[in-house]
Parts: C-alpha cells; sequence; structure tokens
C-alpha cells in the first residue's frame, strides 16, 4: 500500500527532485490562498466589530451558506472528512469547488458573527488545490494521496505559522494508518514552503503568544500537568460531543438551508440576550487575555456552546481557533487551583485540548514550542499526552480513523 523511500541514489534524486518541484507548487498555491484567506478574515472580522448589528443577519446568512451547499455543493459539506476519505480510499480525489466554497462559506459566517475558526477552510483549500494539480498528470493513488497530505500541511503551516506543527499533523491525523515513509518529506518541503510564502512573501504576520515564567522541571511542577492534562481532555471530549451532538439534532431538519437559518437565529438570540460578543468570531483577543489577567471561569463552556452551535447547525469554518480558546480559558481557570504561572497553564490548555479533539499529541506539543519556545515543551507534551488519552474515543474529524481508541468507555 505505501512506498519506502527510494534508495538507489538516481532514483532518489529522481524522487528529491519531483516532491520539491510538486511540493513547491503546492507550497506556493496554499499559501497564498492562506495569504488571501487571512487577509479577507481580518477585514470581516474589523467590519463585523464596528457593526455588531450584522449578528442580526447570521439567520439568513446561514440559510445563503446552506442554499449553495445543498444545491451546488455536491457533498462539499463534509468539509474536512472529505479529504480524509480521499486519503483513505483507493482513489483520492477532491472537487475543484472545495476551495471557493469554503473561502465563501467562512468569511460570510465570520462576518455575520458565528463562532468558527479558520484551520478547516486553510487546510480544505490546501488540499483541494493540491488535488487539482495532481489532476493534470495521471498519478498513481499513492502520490495522489500524498498530494493531499502536501495540501493539509501546506494549509496548516500558513495558516498557523507553524511549519514544524503543519507537517506532522498531516502525518499524524491519518492515526491508526501507518506513516507512508514516502510523504515524509513532500510534507515538511509543502509546509515549510506554504509557511515561507505565507510569512515573508505576502508579509502576513500571525498572533504572538507569550509564556513569560516557565517553572523548574522538577516532579511536583511536573505532577501538577497530569490532572491539568485530564482536565484538558475532558473538555475535548464535551467539545467533541457538543458539536456531533448539535449536528445529529439539526439533522431532523429536513430541508438542509433551514438548518444554519434556525442555528443563526440561536446564536444571534443567545449573544443579544446574554452580550456575549467576547465568544463570536475567533476570538483572539480573549485567547491572548488568557495569557495575561483572570478570567470568567465558564468562558471556555460558553465558546464551546457557542461553537457547537454555529458550525453544528452548517455554518463554515475550522474548529481549532475555538478549541485554542477553549483550552486557553480552562487553563486559565485552573491557575485558581493549580500551582502554576496563569500562561503556562493558558498555554498547555491552548494545545492540550486541541490534542484531545483531533487526536494529535504529537503535532500538538511541537505546534506549542513553536509558539511558546522550547523551555515548554515538556509541560506541552504532558498536557497533550493525557489530554489525548482522557478526550475519549471522539474526534472532530468523524471519519478520523481511531483504532484501539475506539474500545475506550
Amino acid at each position: 500500500m505505501y512506498q519506502k523511500v527510494p534508495q538507489s541514489p538516481i532514483i532518489l534524486l529522481k524522487y528529491l527532485l519531483f516532491w520539491i518541484a510538486i511540493g513547491t507548487g503546492i507550497g506556493i498555491f496554499s499559501g497564498s490562498a492562506s495569504a488571501i484567506f487571512l487577509l479577507s478574515l481580518d477585514w470581516v472580522g474589523g467590519v463585523r466589530d464596528a457593526h455588531l448589528w450584522l449578528l442580526g443577519g447570521l439567520p439568513i446568512a446561514g440559510f445563503v451558506i446552506g442554499y449553495c451547499y445543498h444545491h451546488y455543493g455536491d457533498g462539499l459539506e463534509k468539509g474536512n472528512n472529505l479529504i480524509l476519505a480521499g486519503i483513505y480510499t483507493p482513489q483520492p480525489t477532491l472537487p475543484w469547488r472545495m476551495a471557493p466554497f469554503v473561502l465563501f462559506g467562512t468569511l460570510i459566517t465570520h462576518l455575520f458573527g458565528g463562532s468558527a475558526g479558520r484551520e478547516g477552510t486553510a487546510v480544505q483549500m490546501g488540499a483541494s488545490l493540491a488535488a487539482q494539480l495532481g489532476k493534470r498528470w495521471t498519478l498513481d493513488k499513492n502520490t495522489g494521496r500524498i498530494l493531499l497530505i502536501c495540501g493539509v500541511a501546506g494549509g496548516f503551516a500558513s495558516v498557523f505559522g507553524t511549519p514544524l506543527a503543519g507537517a506532522v499533523f498531516s502525518l499524524e491525523w491519518l492515526f491508526r494508518r501507518k506513516i507512508d515513509p514516502s510523504s515524509i518529506f513532500p510534507a515538511f518541503w509543502a509546509a515549510f514552503i506554504a509557511y515561507w510564502i505565507c510569512e515573508w512573501v505576502w508579509g502576513i504576520g500571525h498572533t504572538t503568544y507569550v509564556i513569560p515564567e516557565i517553572t523548574p522541571h522538577t516532579l511536583n511542577n511536573l505532577a501538577w500537568m497530569i490532572p491539568a492534562g485530564i482536565a484538558f481532555g475532558l473538555a475535548a471530549r464535551l467539545f467533541v460531543e457538543a458539536g456531533h451532538g448539535v449536528n445529529r439534532l439539526f439533522s431532523g431538519i429536513a430541508y438542509p438551508p433551514f438548518r444554519p437559518f434556525v442555528g443563526g437565529l440561536l446564536v444571534a438570540g443567545i449573544v443579544y440576550l446574554t452580550g456575549a460578543y467576547t465568544y463570536i468570531g475567533l476570538g483572539v483577543p480573549r485567547i491572548l487575555e488568557a495569557f495575561e489577567t483572570p478570567l470568567p471561569w465558564y468562558d471556555f463552556l460558553a465558546k464551546t456552546g457557542l461553537t457547537a452551535l454555529t458550525l453544528g447547525s452548517g455554518f463554515k469554518g475550522g474548529e481549532v481557533t475555538p478549541l485554542f480558546f477553549t483550552g486557553a480559558t480552562l487553563g486559565n481557570a485552573l491557575a485558581a487551583y493549580i500551582p502554576l504561572p496563569l500562561a503556562l497553564l493558558a498555554g498547555c490548555g491552548f494545545v492540550g485540548v486541541f490534542a484531545g479533539a483531533t487526536n494529535t499529541p504529537l503535532a500538538c506539543t511541537l505546534m506549542g514550542m513553536e509558539l511558546f519556545g522550547l523551555e515548554a515543551g515538556v509541560y506541552l507534551g504532558i498536557s497533550c499526552l493525557f489530554a489525548f488519552i482522557f478526550s475519549g474515543k471522539g474526534s472532530i474529524y468523524a471519519l478520523q480513523d481511531l483504532g484501539w481508541k475506539r474500545s475506550l468507555p
């Protein structure tokens, strides 16, 4: 099923030149797509924050998104699960419409105040664009899979500014499926090119998170990360089950475009009645606050609930930034009970809840080190490991092959 990296010098050179060329192309396309997406997302977020009355249009926006996907999407509503299906199946392919559809749907969701992220959009655009490159040549099925993996790596790396985590995530999220050795170099190459294109060619900056104090790695300090990691895992489980639960509930509405319409009514109503504008959109300002000052303990629950309603009813966007929000604010709340620095707990929660919800502890540990610095690595690793173990058998990606985790309660 999988290919070994060629051992003959000539064949190895051909392999490297082929994937350097293809990976560079994927990196340029996915990095540029992420740059355009991030610029657009920053603009629509600014417009929404300056005109909060736009939240009243969320139900109509939801209907428009649902109508477009139902009548013209042809299965695109599966999102990241469609990419997993493409990698798992013998003949991987993705429709070209995935990129413009998810870009349009995500920007509309954010413009009118839905609670969503950006990872899903960048990953879907990257994989879709990579798949179009593959259609121009007659490629074997394994090469087609690697193209999708490169697209995922490029999209993730460029949207978050974390090339190492992007490459490892694209390999690790397959979970029980064995990592194809021949896909490792292409994934890393595409991730670094996409990151470089987005950050240095387009000049797109990424959010900087700071953990000013890292406590010594004593046994007592490290042991405190075990209950913290368990809490992050349980929060990840709640996030996953809430999202899938809302999705199952709304599937009872016969006409799909009415699902995000009703979801939009609920989100807009809750936010208007409670004044909870902090929890709409990406929520990055609140994440930054979580590293600096104590916040209300219920922040993580509020974000989980609004994100479940938004994405579970059919709006578009990613789950990862809301997972960052959930984890950082939960870590912030735990600082009242765990004798470790607030920012350190927020950072561990930031990646820990993400690790639990996606079953990717290695990628999330690397991501934490890229964002917060190497010194926090041990704390981040313990947090991600225990979050992964205690998050249960669920995943935000319904088609993710979970292997032995399926036997968990």
